[in-house]
């Protein structure tokens, strides 16, 4: 393995690690640095293209789950294992990983992660984030 994929694999799962903690720690702005500037989000509700509408996307998850309303989750914590990387090139990479998103009342839904990457200065960021939901627990916030 060359340097520079070691490299690109480190950064991508600090990556995908800063993208679940300030996600869920409501720190938006920096989950935003995460993208390109015309990265898109697929979610099951639909495709968010550009900072400004996964900003967006992230203010209305944000109010769906209600942080301290009793008929909702109090916190969100996003669990992400088996990342499986692939370069095709120096400067592109895909990856793979399951997710599972735990609330305050226990597991609450969980699905899976297709990511594309670029290498934008010496930096690895999303360009393309594709979230799938393989199941959910009735009544939660992710059903």
């Amino acid at each position: 393995m060359e340097p520079w994929e070691l490299d690109g694999r480190e950064q991508i799962r600090d990556l995908v690690a800063r993208y679940n903690a300030n996600g869920d720690s409501g720190r938006y702005p920096q989950v935003l640095e995460l993208f390109g500037a015309d990265a898109v989000m697929h979610i099951p509700s639909g495709s968010h293209r550009g900072r400004n509408e996964i900003e967006a996307m992230f203010t209305n998850a944000a109010r769906k789950t209600g942080a301290g309303d009793d008929a909702k989750a109090s916190f969100i914590r996003h669990h992400t294992a088996t990342l499986q990387i692939d370069f095709s090139s120096t400067e592109e990479a895909t990856s793979r990983s399951y997710y599972q998103v735990l609330t305050d009342r226990g597991l609450d839904h969980w699905g899976r992660y297709l990511d594309r990457y670029r290498c934008f200065d010496g930096r690895w960021l999303f360009t393309e984030r594709t979230v799938t939901v393989d199941g959910s627990v009735p009544g939660g916030w992710g059903s």
